[in-house]
């Protein structure tokens, strides 16, 4: 039989590249049970992306969703759901929308895909009407690397104002054009304790980056996270990804190892609020950094994140796939937490654990 670390060591080794997992001592054990009686997770508005294009689902069905199963929250994009979504509503269904979320308990995040003015601007009018305090951002500039960190800088400097002002927290992603190190140089310029990171766990795939890496060197400031299974595309000098069930036999990444690094981040509190369920089967993304790349590459403008109809996929089948895929990845993420704490609650229980 298997020992306990032997369980641990499989669990959180795989994809792993070769890094080994930590002794399952006493006192990890204590503090990952700690941590796993805080972890918070939120349903997000990409795994129905189709429906919710479509009108078959709203955003109000994704408080129902989030609601069964569970969950602390939900994270939406303002446009997810076209002419039903946030950016849509008006004040009274906006009022009508939080008070279903505060009726089933659970905390709103907001998405944008930019960090322009305007777009900032929108959003935080809506978070004002529906009490939500935590927004995603990303930029999706044009040009060299050198003149798009400048860009996104200033930006920031908006959104640290924004956030003192509206009581509010803007967590930077890293969406697949800039590297971890580059978002971590921006937020530690910015220095300013209401803007973050959300870290995604496949898009550094496209930036030219592995996972364990990306998240090591974004930790000291990620507050959110966004959970999927990614098959690793090669390219020419890079690397694009596909979007595959997460858990899979086709999920490439150390996801094990990834949640529980993000479980145990910070000291004395959690430092991940919120732990978001972004399946996205059949997403693809194209590289966007090279191996080959000059010291101040060129980054391509990217248009926001879409999933075409896949071929060999009617619509009927895909709306009903996604509900299916969206329940798969609960069960999975559920599932994982539940070994981790079968796994530290006997090495507790173990006269000899170390």
């Amino acid at each position: 039989m298997n020992t306990l670390q032997e369980r641990f060591a499989t669990l959180l080794n795989h994809n792993a590249q070769g890094a080994q997992a930590p002794l399952l001592t006493r006192e990890l054990a204590s503090r990952l049970l700690e941590r796993l009686d805080q972890a918070r997770l939120f349903a997000h508005a990409y795994p129905l992306l189709t429906n919710l294009t479509h009108g078959r689902v709203t955003p109000f069905d994704l408080l129902d969703f989030a609601y069964r199963h569970e969950l602390a929250g939900l994270s939406l994009h303002m446009l997810d759901g076209e002419h039903n979504s946030l950016g849509q509503m008006n004040t009274t269904q906006l009022c009508a929308f939080a008070e279903k979320a505060r009726a089933l308990q659970l905390d709103v995040h907001l998405e944008i895909s930019s960090t322009r003015k305007a777009d900032v601007d929108a959003v935080v009018a809506v978070a004002k009407v529906i009490g939500s305090r935590n927004i995603r951002v990303y930029s999706r500039y044009e040009g060299l690397l050198s003149q798009v960190m400048d860009q996104i800088g200033g930006d920031l400097l908006y959104l640290a104002r924004l956030a003192d002002a509206h009581d509010l927290n803007f967590d930077f992603e890293q969406h697949e054009e800039l590297k971890s190190d580059e978002i971590a140089q921006l937020l530690r310029q910015a220095n300013h304790p209401r803007l973050n990171a959300l870290f995604d766990f496949g898009n550094m795939i496209n930036a030219c980056e592995q996972p364990l890496q990306a998240l090591h060197n974004l930790a000291p400031h990620i507050r959110q996270s966004h959970l999927k299974g990614v098959r690793v595309v090669a390219e020419d000098q890079g690397f694009g990804h596909c979007g595959v069930l997460q858990g899979s036999a086709e999920d490439e990444l150390p996801g094990a190892r990834m949640l529980f690094e993000l479980l145990m981040l910070g000291e004395q509190q959690p430092q991940v609020i919120a732990f978001i369920l972004e399946q996205e089967n059949h997403y693809l993304a194209p590289a966007f950094r090279q191996h080959n790349e000059p010291a101040d590459p060129f980054i391509a403008y990217r248009e926001m994140s879409d999933t075409p109809l896949p071929a060999g996929l009617t619509l009927e089948q895909m709306l009903a796939g996604e509900q299916r895929w969206a329940n798969n990845q609960v069960s999975y993420v559920k599932t994982l937490l539940a070994e981790l704490r079968t796994l530290a609650e006997l090495t507790l229980a173990s006269p000899a654990s170390l």
